[in-house]
């Protein structure tokens, strides 16, 4: 009989990360998906071959809720009796891990994909560090994506357990061979390329910690410079949680060189239309997009943060800026934008650093290594510790 796991997700999308993950680790194990009730869940469940349970949660800070999602999961776990809980963004792994903790499930592991203390302040900041200690007190084992959460949880105590990445880093590797410039996408490119025209890209939500103000008012002050430029914006805008500035929306929506495309199921072929990948963002944990800009052979301008320093290396595949500075990423694609040959040079580098160290395989096989040692590892109940 297959030992059972339950993959624990906040909202449905973020299963999304991990797409052929689930499938892949239910031929070893049997495997249920649990986050949030909606057809997104349900459409999870059908691509993964997995069973799912739906069990409602918030992102924010909603007391009454929070609480009817614990019991709901202490419920959910006592009837499936899992060997592994393995949790998934903040407010999953908070309740997942308390709610494992509370049924004395063998394993509990919860991936960091990224942390929101650093960057928050106040009350605020002391509520999330709280958060994440819980969660890691109440987890067997605790895994950051990258190098960069693993020192930040070091650096701000929210833990003295032992961690651990699995592989490179990231959440479940890129499927090169998806992410490539094949005949097919190279055509679909035609169609939104503009001929003479130099494209940045940007794919993800569109909202203030992603540096979208910054990089707006970057890219107008480049193109009143150079008029044969334009920026291409991929991704949804977002109203309730960290919206843009009111001013930086107005010139999304009339400045004639920035096209905005909205969400895309496939961002390939923007991709492979644009000349430059562009990620200003103030926190990230490992991102994935960065990983398919240089998968499709991209160079790629980020900020020093966690996961994109890690991924781009400055002057080898890429180019790296403080976050928050919008004169020093103004000059990182003023630069590379007039330096032909060294842009080609980045690009070359590109595609070949993210197959050698990200390839999804590659991933997978680490990851299916650290499942099978903790089978073999955790065979009696722990208490959780700090």
């Amino acid at each position: 009989m297959r030992k059972k796991v339950l993959r624990i997700t906040t909202v449905p999308v973020s299963f999304k990360l991990l797409k052929g993950q689930l499938n892949m680790l239910n031929k070893l194990y049997e495997v249920v998906a649990v986050s949030s009730p909606g057809k997104e869940l349900e459409e999870i469940g059908e691509s993964e071959g997995v069973r799912t349970e739906a069990v409602s949660m918030e992102r924010h800070i909603a007391l009454v809720q929070d609480l009817k999602s614990l019991f709901a999961l202490i419920r959910l776990i006592r009837k499936e009796k899992p060997w592994m809980v393995h949790t998934m963004t903040p407010k999953a792994g908070l309740l997942g891990m308390l709610a494992a903790w509370i049924c004395k499930v063998p394993v509990r592991m919860h991936t960091f994909t990224g942390l929101v203390f650093p960057t928050a302040t106040g009350v605020k900041k002391h509520l999330l560090m709280l958060t994440d200690r819980i969660t890691c007190a109440c987890a067997t084992f605790i895994n950051p994506e990258g190098k960069g959460v693993r020192n930040d949880l070091i650096r701000f105590g929210i833990t003295h357990k032992e961690l651990h990445i699995i592989g490179n880093g990231n959440v479940n590797g890129i499927d090169v061979s998806y992410f490539n410039r094949t005949d097919e996408i190279l055509r679909q490119a035609e169609s939104i390329r503009r001929k003479g025209c130099f494209t940045f890209c940007f794919v993800g939500r569109i909202v203030g910690d992603k540096g979208i103000d910054e990089l707006v008012k970057a890219f107008v002050k480049l193109a009143d410079e150079f008029p044969a430029c334009r920026l291409m914006l991929v991704g949804d805008f977002e109203e309730k949680l960290d919206p843009v500035q009111p001013a930086t929306r107005q010139i999304i929506s009339t400045y004639r060189q920035i096209m905005f495309m909205g969400w895309q199921d496939d961002v390939r072929p923007f991709l492979a239309a644009s000349d430059v990948f562009v990620l200003p963002s103030y926190r990230e944990g490992f991102p994935n997009v960065v990983l398919q800009a240089g998968a499709m052979g991209l160079p790629c301008i980020v900020t020093d943060i966690n996961g994109s320093n890690e991924i781009i290396h400055d002057g080898v595949n890429g180019l790296v800026v403080p976050p928050r500075d919008e004169e020093k990423l103004y000059d990182a694609m003023r630069f590379m934008l007039v330096n032909e040959t060294v842009r080609q040079k980045l690009a070359a580098q590109s595609r070949a650093l993210v197959v050698d160290r990200y390839e999804r395989h590659l991933f997978w096989y680490e990851l299916e290594k650290t499942y099978s040692q903790l089978s073999v590892s955790y065979t009696h109940l722990t208490l959780p510790t700090t």
